[in-house]
Formats: structure tokens, C-alpha cells, sequence
């Protein structure tokens, strides 16, 4: 399992019974988790202490419940700055177990950047983009990125947590849009990248309606994005937290699209997050990584 071990403003202190408690710097929330099916005491003090808790609903949804929890607030990675805001079905606007691919995805930049030297340029696409932690990382290690959301609010919280990180000065495309349909635009226009980033949703919607449901959507998606791959290309990730991908799949899915053409290095596994108060890792979706070496 590939662990987001490197955190200091974050960590899961425990799980227990459908729910995990974390710190999120100076705050302590609960939140559910499907994966935690055991229960484990809930001894720490935390689980009575809490800032923030998110009671999920037998009928679908939930609300938050708030003690002293200010409306946003930062947690740090690094160099990198993300600002947290509870809402809608438990989130917070972050992923933190997605640290271990920025990472990896990071050090192909600074490699490439380093081999090719002065001058050179290494263009990312990330897809689904979400909040943009992927993006800010991948600018901070001296990337052009391309940013996609169809969310205009995701893409708006992405550009702020650019601004808190200091890369919002860097080349930078932020883009409201439908993935699938920018893909083929970008195919019919000629535009390649080295290196894709990709964590699709298991259900979604474009800007303007368009249908998403990840297990009838993505082999074609990944087979459609490969084809903006450079003549050079670095990686291509794939993240999922849709229970039916596990690994395998994705190496699948991987070796069938760009291994295929290009050949390179795949692997796959699941993601996790260590668990503090009892040295477990909490199992928090897969990825699947291609790369030249």
C-alpha cells in the first residue's frame, strides 16, 4: 500500500465504528468512513472533544454538527498552503491520502526538469481536478499545468489554494469544463502533455448536464486522454475511490491504453492513510501509475 506517511497538519488519530477521527491542525473533527467496519473502543478523547462530527443520515445525506470550528481555516503540506472548509456529505475540501501521488508525481517533474535543463518545460493535464492539490504541487515543482473541473466553485477553491501556496504566479490554465468534451477539443487542436492526472468521480455531471458513471465511463476516458500524450510523455496517473477498481483494474485498464503504445513501467495499489492511535492504515481508495522508468 502506497501511505500518505509525510503529513504534520493532518493525521487520523483513530477509527472505530463506521467513523474516523483526524486532526486538521489546530482542529479535531469525525467524520464516517465506510471502510472502518470494526470498532475499536473509542478511547481517545477526541471522539468526545471534537470541533466539527458529520452525522450521516439513514435516508441519505447528513449534516454537520460544529463546536467552535471557524468557517475556513489552513492546514500545510510542505511548501504547499490549503484552505478547509466543511460542507456538503462530510468534506472538507481536501484529500490528504492523495499526498503520496503528488509527491511521485512532483519527483518525475523536478527529474525531468533536471535532465532536460534550462529552459525546459514539462506540461500536466489534471483531470477531475477537483480543489487542486495535484495542480498547486505540480506547480511548485516547476510544472505548466492545465487545471479541469466542471465544478466552477471547485476550480474557484483550486485558484485560492494557488494564492496561499505562492504558485499562482506560475503558468497556470484554469478551466470550468466537461472532461470528456475538452479531451477531444484538445485531440481536434494538436495539444500534447507529458504527464496526465486523472481521480474521476464515480457519478457526475458536466457544466451543462453531461452524464457521468465511472465504471462505463472510464476505460474509454483513459483511452481518449492517451492520446494527448507527448512523444516523450512522462506519466499518467489514475486514482478511484469506487470500491469495483481495485488495483488490478486500473493496471488493466493502464496496460491496455498507454503501456500499450509506449511501453514504460506500471504499478498499482491501494492508497492509505496511517492510523495513529493504533498503527493500522486506513485503506482510502487505489491508484494506478505509469511512467517511462
Amino acid at each position: 500500500m502506497w501511505t500518505a506517511d509525510k503529513w504534520k497538519d493532518y493525521e487520523v488519530l483513530d477509527t472505530s465504528d463506521g467513523e474516523k477521527l483526524e486532526r486538521w491542525g489546530d482542529y479535531i473533527l469525525v467524520r464516517p468512513d465506510p471502510q472502518v467496519i470494526w470498532d475499536s473502543g473509542k478511547s481517545d478523547p477526541g471522539w468526545r472533544k471534537f470541533n466539527g462530527r458529520y452525522h450521516r443520515s439513514k435516508s441519505g445525506g447528513g449534516e454537520w454538527e460544529f463546536r467552535s470550528l471557524p468557517e475556513e481555516w489552513q492546514i500545510g503540506y510542505g511548501d504547499l498552503k490549503f484552505n478547509l472548509k466543511p460542507f456538503s456529505f462530510k468534506h472538507t475540501g481536501l484529500f490528504p491520502e492523495q499526498a503520496v501521488n503528488w509527491d511521485w508525481c512532483a519527483d518525475k517533474i523536478r527529474l525531468r526538469l533536471r535532465e532536460k535543463g534550462q529552459g525546459a518545460e514539462v506540461k500536466i493535464l489534471n483531470l477531475f481536478a477537483y480543489t487542486g492539490g495535484a495542480t498547486v504541487s505540480a506547480l511548485n515543482a516547476g510544472a505548466h499545468v492545465t487545471h479541469v473541473d466542471a465544478s466552477k466553485g471547485m476550480v474557484g477553491w483550486a485558484k485560492e489554494n494557488a494564492v496561499s501556496s505562492g504558485v499562482s504566479d506560475r503558468p497556470v490554465r484554469w478551466l470550468v469544463d466537461d472532461c470528456v468534451k475538452f479531451i477531444e477539443r484538445e485531440i481536434r487542436r494538436g495539444n500534447k502533455y507529458d504527464g496526465i492526472i486523472m481521480d474521476p468521480p464515480s457519478y457526475g455531471r458536466g457544466p451543462k448536464g453531461e452524464m457521468w458513471k465511472l465504471e462505463e465511463s472510464v476505460f474509454p476516458f483513459i483511452q481518449l486522454a492517451a492520446e494527448l500524450m507527448s512523444d516523450d510523455p512522462l506519466f499518467f496517473l489514475i486514482s478511484s475511490y469506487t470500491t469495483g477498481l481495485q488495483p488490478a483494474v486500473l493496471h488493466y485498464m493502464l496496460g491496455l491504453t498507454v503501456g500499450k503504445r509506449f511501453g514504460g513501467n506500471i504499478e498499482a495499489d491501494e492508497i492509505g492513510l496511517p492510523v495513529t492511535g493504533s498503527g493500522l492504515i486506513l485503506p482510502c481508495g487505489a491508484a494506478g501509475r505509469w511512467s517511462r522508468s
